[in-house]
């Protein structure tokens, strides 16, 4: 009976490290964009990309608007609209009342300004990579569509091993 025990204790030792050697990090970082700042026109035209250069940004990662001051929006945008502060009609409003919350949809390369008036020119964008959890960045299309793979392997994985502990108590 006590090598019995012996080995249902090694056995759930084994699944508890397998489980752990497999899981896959699930908590997302929440970044303040501009951290005290806000989404502002800044003090200089660098800021937002020094800021962005701090961080490392990765899949499910939330990017948290907070406009202080005044109106502005959030436009993700291409890198040439980017480069040229170019005016898009697809813009997210931010007010000061209510923050903007953006989650990348993939791994990639962001592009993100204020169009209202100047602001753009001021200095009021930045891009940032978002890459997968233990990889480098990589375009949005090598990603796959959903985390419910490694959701269904975790799930056998806890029925199998339930199952088998249940066998070697009983037999």
């Amino acid at each position: 009976m006590a090598s019995r025990m012996g080995m249902i204790g090694c056995l759930i030792v084994v699944v508890a490290l397998l489980n752990g050697a497999t899981a896959q990090v699930t908590s997302a970082g929440v970044y303040e964009v501009g951290d005290s700042l806000g989404w502002t026109v800044p003090p200089n035209t660098s800021y937002y990309t020094n800021w962005a250069s701090t961080k490392t940004f990765l899949l499910g990662d939330q990017l948290i608007f907070n406009a202080t001051g005044a109106t502005h929006n959030v436009a993700i945008v291409s890198k040439a609209d980017y480069d040229n502060c170019t005016k898009v009609t697809s813009v997210f409003e931010v007010q000061p009342c209510c923050p903007f919350g953006f989650t990348p949809p993939s791994t990639g390369t962001y592009y993100i300004i204020c169009t209202v008036s100047n602001h753009c020119e001021q200095g009021q964008k930045f891009s940032f990579t978002v890459s997968a959890v233990g990889s480098p960045a990589e375009s949005p299309t090598d990603l796959p569509n959903s985390s419910a793979s490694s959701l269904t392997v975790g799930a056998l994985f806890a029925v199998l091993t339930t199952t088998l502990i249940s066998f070697m108590t009983y037999f």
